[in-house]
């Protein structure tokens, strides 16, 4: 965090401000001139907590998506395939023996196996081609979309979470007043309060992973210079096969959650695959914290945009995404 402020005093110094007026607006009773200019303070906290929470699911995607294409510069374009391979993997798993966690568990470890499988026999044999890797993904993604609707048909499934995660959780936000004088506080959705907390984990165990671990430090070296990395005897291909199976399962982890909080069904490796790849662009290639920030700006721009601008509401993202571009092409948070 100090780093951040040293580097981008300015943009930290509109950050902080930023966040200090959120927050204001979210404990603040609401004049009448207020409701008049935004409208109802429920409708516009719960927006900004829908969008947050969507955030946190853009996130577990595209940290994924962030390790093989933005950190090892290899492009995956059935990384959306993986979501929702791992949704269906997770339901049929979590459907058979009664326990969601069961699933979560075994989406995580198949697209794991999935991840090693298309390093071995896809990015391995094509390193440096960028092309070929683009056209092999796609056309692999377009197979993979038609088997597993096949398999599963065009149904929409959706998870049943644990009991404790049922329900809606009461925060200390007050939306209204009532005549009598007794406050009114927001209740939002208990699971997608844990969708939020399961990536904020996630964000902070990979951060930790790379930055602060000799796998991780390793990793990063074998990006940067594959052959010294070689000569040192590290074995290059099995650190590769490792980041390529921790960010296809996060494909996966994220499928259930996903699937959980919304819903699983043909189209949804398109969707989160154009997330994945807007959050990397906006936030910057191999950044975590970049996919982080890269993610709260999509959710809130897309929650926001169909509540206050519906027509314009798909427009908004890509605008973001391009003026990100026009001011930084390398993100806000990518190596100059």
């Amino acid at each position: 965090m100090r780093g951040l402020l040293e580097k981008r005093p300015l943009a930290s110094l509109m950050g902080l401000i930023g966040i200090a007026l959120v927050v204001g607006l979210i404990f603040a009773v609401w004049p009448d001139w207020l409701v008049d200019a935004i409208g109802r303070k429920k409708v516009f906290v719960n927006t900004l907590f829908n969008g947050i929470t969507l955030a946190g699911l853009y996130f577990l995607v595209a940290s994924g998506f962030t390790l093989v294409f933005g950190l090892m510069r290899n492009v995956n374009m059935a990384h959306g395939s993986m979501y929702l391979l791992g949704g269906y993997i997770g339901y049929e798993v979590a459907e058979l023996t009664g326990n969601w966690f069961f699933g979560l568990g075994a989406s995580f470890v198949a697209l794991m196996f999935v991840g090693v499988a298309m390093q071995m026999l896809v990015f391995r044999r094509m390193q440096g081609d960028d092309l070929r890797q683009t056209l092999v993904t796609i056309g692999i993604s377009i197979v993979a979309a038609d088997l597993m609707l096949a398999m599963w048909t065009g149904n929409t499934y959706q998870f049943s979470p644990p009991e404790w995660l049922y329900g809606a959780t009461q925060l200390p936000i007050i939306t209204a007043i009532r005549s009598s004088g007794d406050a009114v506080f927001l209740k939002y959705p208990t699971f997608r309060i844990f969708m939020l907390v399961a990536a904020i984990f996630v964000g902070l165990a990979l951060w930790l992973f790379l930055n602060r671990s000799k796998i991780g430090m390793m990793i990063r070296a074998g990006v940067d210079d594959r052959d010294m990395l070689a000569a040192s005897g590290v074995n290059v291909q099995l650190i590769f096969a490792l980041v390529f199976a921790i960010g296809a399962g996060l494909a996966g982890f994220a499928g259930v959650v996903g699937g959980t909080a919304l819903s699983i069904s043909p189209g949804e490796d398109i969707r989160y695959l154009l997330a994945s790849l807007v959050v990397v662009i906006v936030g910057g290639m191999g950044s975590i914290t970049g996919a982080a920030i890269g993610a709260l700006l999509i959710g809130l721009a897309e929650q926001f945009g169909l509540a206050y601008f519906p027509t314009y509401g798909v427009v908004i993202t890509f605008i973001i995404m391009i003026a990100v571009l026009a001011v930084r092409p390398q993100g806000l948070m990518g190596k100059s």
